[in-house]
């Protein structure tokens, strides 16, 4: 053996000369064996699972004397085998019980090695697998034979030759000349029969040379992304097996999707699988709702329970696929999910979608989609009123209490074209829901994702990652560089977006999947929008958008405006409660006036949109002024009828009171007036006299018939033109 060759650290193998067992631990190695009995011109027939460049190299002193080596696989599997450490999950890994400096000669000793099997070796490998499962080695010197039979390998570790730690082996040395030359038969006719073996010699030398060549820094690049994304590629390639097990990709959903969104699909089951959820926000119009349907097909054919919560508002957009419609291309599917609104997590009873929420088990879902989960952003705690006899909970709160905590462990999708509004935090408290609790509240939710993607706390991610944009945002926009910013939120917080988040955009799509983008034509293209101006009245009797200005800000709209009309003789307690700052920051009063403001915007933006919207908002603010003077003459008989009540002394805090009377003529939402405390007869009066506006304002509407309606007769016209002249598909044909 040469100088410094590999071998156990302070390891010195006794052969014990009546014992024939060789372990690499106590009764000498199978190395120690090979270097003694080989000799100049020996031949060699050697049966292994493995081979590694590293045990040659340890042994080469002696193989370079040898006249012939005849190495036969014992597994067909033989390239994996070149090196033990490499399967089909950790391709490139190369470690055979060396340290690092002898790791780094990788390409002398595959080059040394290749040399060597290209001169003086036969390869072959049994074709089944499975099927020989012994070592051998057996030296033939020019007649007198030596063996040795059992568990070694060709490795470092199972020659003995590790300076760590070799394997303990059980090899028996064979003693016996009959044994010996029946070995060396037995394996010349196994070597011989081509129906048990095959000849794999080129095959080795090819991969070899991939060990010494040199590579090309492409395909270096390529190497590093491989190792950088090996559990997703595992995972991915795991998964198209489980597909095809509950024969996903025979649905009908599946042939629709594009394969961006085949991709997405699978992306989105990974994670959930992976991290208890995913948070799907491909931009608009790359079709998240049927990605959504391929996932939640995936998990009823796991005969697990799915849930949609949507607005309401997208209900048919969900319960469409669940019935036997002709406007349900997927009928076959026989997809089962239940569909409820967020506005049900504020209900404890009634029915919808045909399930009764009293008797419903909110907790017994294995799976939760949420479409359009941005409007769960805020995480904010329900205000506790005096005297509730219930705990309130806003939706957030429900949604995480009920489905995402209680009973089974819950799966989250969520669906969002704009997970962030205004801050990290709101996607900080949708991550909540994959997380199985509010992270910002609770500990153990906070260090979900600890071991899985090596974040210790998601609020501190999030935290850090809002400062140093803010900090990027305050500079004036000529210093604002991506790439510091990039580089100042660090790791983390993009480990965090790729372990958790699909987010997609059209750009992306077309680049990455241009083929399929070519052979579909592209994203349809919207033309750019028209200003069109016109007339309200055709007739041009309207009053001009200059004069309806004049007269919607001439309006006080007293309706909701009370608190100045407080009575200047009300207690000084009861007046400070009034004026005390509410939610926000802002008075009773600052935020009465505020929504006076929004109001008379929203008189204008309705008279843009359409006449007609216009006059349904006039008559609806006029039959708000004719309720409130009703409900004011209600209190003044009341007050006639009780001459002895004193509502001076009540607080704004006691209208809160469930046992309050609810005779209790207060008005208001958040922050309720009573009547009582009030100078009617002047608020009164300024009800009137808006209401007097209102209605000249309603009476010019109505003489704007639809024949008369010029925003009316503009859009006919359009819609006529292109029934004349209709656009043409990518293919030519008219768009119909």
């Amino acid at each position: 053996m040469r100088e410094g060759r590999p071998q156990k650290a302070n390891q010195v193998y006794d052969e014990d000369p009546l014992s024939g067992l060789r372990d690499n631990y106590s009764r000498g190695s199978v190395a120690d064996f090979l270097s003694a009995k080989i000799r100049t011109g020996s031949r060699l027939s050697v049966v292994s699972a493995y081979f590694t460049i590293y045990a040659y190299d340890a042994l080469k002193e002696a193989l370079e004397r040898i006249d012939h080596l005849y190495f036969l696989f014992g597994e067909p599997s033989f390239v994996n085998r070149l090196d033990p450490g490499k399967t089909e999950k950790k391709a490139f890994l190369i470690d055979d019980g060396l340290k690092l400096s002898n790791r780094l000669q990788q390409k002398r000793v595959a080059r040394a090695c290749a040399d060597w099997i290209g001169r003086m070796v036969d390869i072959k490998t049994i074709r089944q697998s499975n099927l020989l499962h012994g070592k051998m080695y057996h030296v033939d010197n020019g007649g007198v034979e030596e063996a040795i039979l059992g568990s070694s390998n060709f490795t470092v570790r199972g020659l003995g030759l590790s300076r760590r730690q070799s394997n303990i082996e059980l090899n028996l040395v064979v003693d016996s000349n009959r044994d010996r030359q029946e070995l060396k038969q037995w394996f010349t006719e196994v070597w011989n029969d081509d129906t048990l073996v095959r000849d794999v010699k080129e095959d080795v030398l090819r991969y070899l040379g991939k060990l010494y060549a040199n590579q090309s820094p492409q395909f270096i690049y390529y190497l590093t992304l491989f190792h950088l994304f090996r559990d997703f590629l595992d995972g991915t390639r795991d998964l198209d097996e489980d597909l095809r097990r509950i024969a996903l990709p025979d649905t009908h959903i599946w042939h629709q999707l594009f394969s961006f969104q085949r991709e997405g699909a699978k992306a989105a089951i990974n994670k959930i699988l992976a991290y208890n959820g995913c948070i799907l926000a491909d931009s608009v119009g790359l079709g998240k709702t049927y990605t959504a349907l391929a996932v939640i097909k995936y998990f009823e054919l796991r005969n697990e329970r799915v849930l949609v919560l949507c607005p309401k508002k997208l209900s048919l957009n969900w319960t469409i696929y669940r019935q036997p419609s002709s406007l349900n291309p997927f009928s076959d599917d026989k997809f089962r999910y239940d569909v409820l609104h967020h506005t049900d997590l504020s209900r404890e009873s009634g029915t919808v979608n045909g399930i009764h929420l009293d008797k419903l088990n909110w907790g017994a879902y294995d799976l939760v989609v949420i479409d359009e989960s941005h409007n769960f952003r805020n995480n904010r705690l329900a205000t506790q009123r005096p005297g509730d006899s219930r705990r309130r909970r806003s939706r957030y709160e429900r949604l995480m209490e009920d489905i995402i905590s209680a009973g089974v462990r819950t799966k989250v999708l969520l669906l969002s074209a704009t997970p962030v509004n205004n801050q990290l935090a709101d996607l900080r408290n949708q991550i909540s829901f994959i997380a199985g609790g509010d992270v910002a509240r609770n500990a153990t939710a906070d260090a979900a994702f600890t071991e899985k993607l090596a974040l210790p706390s998601v609020r501190k991610t999030t935290r850090i990652a809002q400062t140093h944009f803010t900090n990027w945002a305050k500079r004036p926009p000529g210093q604002r560089k991506t790439r510091e910013l990039i580089a100042a939120i660090g790791g983390d917080f993009f480990k965090l977006l790729d372990g958790l988040s699909i987010a997609r955009s059209r750009s992306q799509i077309a680049t990455y999947y241009a083929d399929e983008m070519e052979k579909l034509g592209g994203f349809p293209h919207r033309p750019a929008p028209r200003a069109i101006h016109a007339p309200i009245d055709l007739e041009q009797r309207f009053l001009s958008f200059e004069q309806l200005d004049n007269e919607i800000s001439a309006l006080r709209l007293a309706l909701y405006h009370p608190s100045s009309f407080l009575r200047e003789d009300l207690p000084d307690k009861t007046r400070a409660d009034y004026e005390n700052k509410i939610l926000g920051g802002f008075t009773q009063e600052g935020r009465e006036r505020i929504l006076i403001a929004m109001m008379k915007v929203n008189f204008l933006k309705r008279l843009e949109r359409s006449v007609d919207s216009f006059r349904l908002t006039l008559q609806r603010t006029i039959a708000k002024i004719d309720a409130l003077e009703e409900r004011i003459t209600d209190f003044e008989q009341h007050l006639n009828d009780n001459p002895d009540l004193d509502y001076d002394a009540l607080t704004p805090d006691q209208f809160e009171d469930p046992d309050f009377d609810r005779e209790d003529f207060t008005i208001g939402g958040r922050r309720r007036i009573h009547l009582g405390h009030l100078t009617l007869p002047e608020w009164l009066k300024a009800v009137r006299n808006d209401r007097i506006q209102l209605q000249f304002l309603l009476e010019k509407t109505r003489s704007v018939t639809p024949r008369r309606d010029g925003k009316l007769a503009e859009l006919k016209a359009i819609i006529e033109d292109k029934a004349r002249r209709p656009t043409l598909n990518r293919d030519g044909k008219q768009n119909r």
